[in-house]
């Protein structure tokens, strides 16, 4: 087995037991590798990056690399003021000694420590637990606050740039395919009216970036609540994971993201549309923790677009799988006819009960 004789080439003590896969993510392959010596024992995870995603694998670990030592130094330095004892995976290095290795494929691994005795949820279980993954985001963007952005590589050109995912869309609309399938039913002509109506506004973040009013910061790039560790003992967030996606990038569209992902408890499939709704008290929750632990670094111009944030990202994927409706289903996977018109409908569904509800969420942030 590879992941087995991959695993050996990092420097971990001990001897291998095994290497099997654990999780479900869609991205990168990956495996919990257990080693042990005549008295102890050691779980790392291994994973094999994806390539079609990551172009640049050594610039992603690069950049992990650079935002963990950053992290760490900060955690260990404030430690004796913290309410509880935070994390972040560490590198393990190659016995050669660089962040990965390289397979006689070409295939890129990296192994890093396991964050012990705490697990993450797909979804959210309650308003403590979303207030603890608002904690853990605010954690995070506390300790990278003080780091220079630009030390960073983009290692996703594009990602969460929401008007140039017009571009997909208007490609596909010149295609008698994508014509085909935005007159395939009346659904799709109201997904299709909807974003034309937004175009112009898609591009209010980066028009106030243009403008100097906010700034590109280190973000996490996927604070999912899948990603956020819960300590199993005292229900607390312990850290964040899934570091690939940390880049330069605005800090609003980590906290759309969150708010996007955490405030829709039924999810990105629902069936039944008329359950999709922004969570007003799992709005305030996530927010309630973000603002406890992130030291209240935004400017005051940063403040005033954390409404629209919410509303974009939204927005964004709903133009996303709407678009990918359109070209015909070729970069979300799909298990059924429609699905992808389906997902921009549910996103749709929930951009609307956001903007039904801005002067509620505007007075929550406010208290930020």
């Amino acid at each position: 087995m590879k992941a087995a004789m991959m695993a050996q080439r990092f420097n971990v003590d001990g001897w291998l037991v095994s290497a099997y896969p654990m999780g479900d993510g869609n991205v990168n392959d990956t495996y919990q590798c257990i080693f042990r010596t005549v008295f102890s024992e050691e779980k790392i995870v291994l994973q094999r990056l994806n390539s079609n995603v990551f172009k640049d694998p050594e610039a992603v670990m690069a950049n992990m690399h650079l935002v963990t030592n950053h992290a760490h130094k900060r955690l260990i330095e404030e430690h004796d003021i913290a309410d509880r004892i935070w994390q972040l995976p560490r590198i393990i290095p190659a016995k050669d000694g660089r962040d990965y290795a390289i397979d006689g494929d070409g295939g890129f691994w990296r192994a890093i420590t396991r964050i012990a005795s705490a697990h993450s949820y797909e979804t959210i279980q309650s308003a403590e637990h979303a207030r603890e993954v608002g904690a853990v985001l605010g954690n995070f963007h506390h300790l990278m606050s003080d780091m220079d952005a630009s030390k960073l590589k983009d290692t996703l050109p594009g990602f969460h740039i929401t008007p140039g995912y017009f571009q997909k869309f208007d490609e596909a609309l010149a295609t008698p395919e994508g014509q085909a399938r935005l007159n395939s039913s009346q659904i799709s002509k109201n997904v299709y009216r909807y974003i034309q109506e937004r175009r112009e506004w898609s591009s209010v973040l980066e028009d106030a970036k243009a403008r100097g009013e906010i700034q590109d910061r280190v973000i996490h790039g996927d604070p999912k609540t899948a990603n956020v560790m819960i300590d199993d003992t005292t229900a607390k967030g312990t850290a964040i994971i899934d570091l690939d996606t940390t880049k330069p990038g605005l800090v609003h569209y980590d906290i759309g993201d969150c708010l996007r992902s955490c405030c829709n408890p039924v999810g990105e499939d629902c069936q039944d549309l008329s359950q999709v709704v922004f969570d007003l008290d799992l709005c305030e929750a996530v927010l309630k923790g973000y603002q406890a632990h992130s030291q209240n670094f935004m400017t005051d111009a940063e403040k005033n677009y954390l409404y629209d944030c919410v509303r974009l990202i939204t927005f964004e994927l709903c133009l996303r799988f709407y678009a990918d409706f359109l070209a015909g289903d070729v970069y979300f996977k799909i298990t059924r006819d429609g699905q992808n018109l389906h997902r921009a409908r549910v996103q749709m569904q929930l951009c609307m009960s956001i903007e039904a509800r801005e002067s509620q969420i505007r007075r929550t942030l406010e208290r930020m």
